[in-house]
């Protein structure tokens, strides 16, 4: 018992909750954040991390997936494709890792450059959603279809990728494979998309930890207070939804993930100013985020004139978000040239 209350469990917990907070408040996947969160916090190895992110998930996603499968939500259909592919990988991915290097110190650092570049790749999964939305919203929206045809070889070929990406890193389960989905199936509405990506996340960590389990065991003081934190906070970040600005929270996640995945492909050997040089690693990390802060909003002007609407100001990037997401009836009904 004493051991759940110490220090290094409360900070784990602290952390399990505000991300929490952050994946109820916009539905982005807990392990791109809560990963590089407990690897900063140094709380334990970067495999034993990835495990009891995993394990933790997973027990989270279920209640979610519980709840979309009752009302009806997910295209079953859809999911068992993407089971099919996703679940076999992500229980292999870890073998792979463990058959390439059985030296701790290789390992961290492997995991570490994986972890990397899987938050640089979701963080750039959101700017092309952004991007897709865009041009939905501008040509008026897409006919909906929540029971689109299933194309079963780029479906499956997503869960793989998916499955080996979460099952190496446990990065991917929420951004990768929900862009998959939104490229591939247009139609489907936002309640779909979701459901549809719950349901087949929870059978996925479910693998994946079951395979980083057999390979590097559990651990309970890093299981007990994450689980602690992460399902209060997942709570209470959902129930404040509707009254906190999303649009906002996600173009931050997307700041945080670039530096964090930077900043771990530096932690895993990748030094572009060589050996000994950290403090210019730290300055580089803070130049990027700042870069993003006010650099990004630019190009997303020009991006916007490329369709021939106002660098700034309506459409907006949350009504962009809900338009070119949330229904595409919506965006049937309200063209975004409308500039009311």
């Amino acid at each position: 018992m004493n051991d759940l209350i110490t220090l290094t469990a409360l900070s784990i917990a602290a952390a399990g909750f505000f991300v929490g907070i952050v994946v109820g408040l916009t539905g982005m996947g807990g392990g791109a954040l809560m990963t590089p969160a407990l690897i900063f916090l140094g709380v334990g190895h970067t495999s034993a991390i990835v495990t009891a992110d995993l394990t933790a998930a997973a027990i989270y996603k279920t209640g979610g997936a519980i709840t979309h499968a009752r009302e009806g939500s997910p295209n079953l259909r859809l999911a068992g494709w993407l089971i099919a592919g996703s679940v076999p990988m992500a229980f292999i991915g870890p073998w792979l890792v463990n058959a390439v290097t059985d030296d701790p110190a290789d390992l961290e650092k492997t995991l570490k450059l994986c972890i990397g570049i899987a938050l640089l790749f979701a963080a750039s999964t959101y700017a092309l959603r952004l991007y897709i939305n865009l041009g939905r919203v501008r040509s008026g929206g897409i006919l909906p279809d929540d029971n689109p045809p299933i194309r079963p070889l780029p479906t499956l070929l997503v869960g793989m990728l998916g499955g080996l990406l979460v099952g190496i890193t446990s990065v991917g389960s929420g951004s990768v494979i929900m862009i998959a989905l939104l490229m591939l199936y247009p139609g489907l509405s936002a309640v779909r998309l979701v459901g549809t990506d719950l349901v087949q996340a929870v059978p996925l960590v479910l693998s994946a930890a079951l395979a980083n389990i057999a390979i590097h065991g559990l651990e309970w003081d890093l299981l007990i207070p994450l689980v602690i934190g992460s399902v209060p906070g997942t709570l209470l970040g959902s129930r404040i939804a509707p009254r906190v600005p999303q649009s906002i929270i996600r173009r931050g996640i997307v700041i945080v993930l670039t530096m964090s995945g930077t900043a771990l492909l530096f932690k895993a050997g990748l030094h572009p100013f060589g050996q000994g040089h950290e403090t210019l690693e730290a300055v580089l990390v803070a130049a990027i985020g700042l870069a993003m802060l006010f650099l990004v909003p630019l190009v997303w002007g020009v991006l916007r004139k490329r369709h021939g609407l106002p660098m700034f100001g309506a459409p907006t990037v949350s009504e962009i978000e809900a338009l070119g997401a949330d229904g595409n009836r919506r965006g049937r009904r309200q063209p975004a040239t409308d500039e009311r």
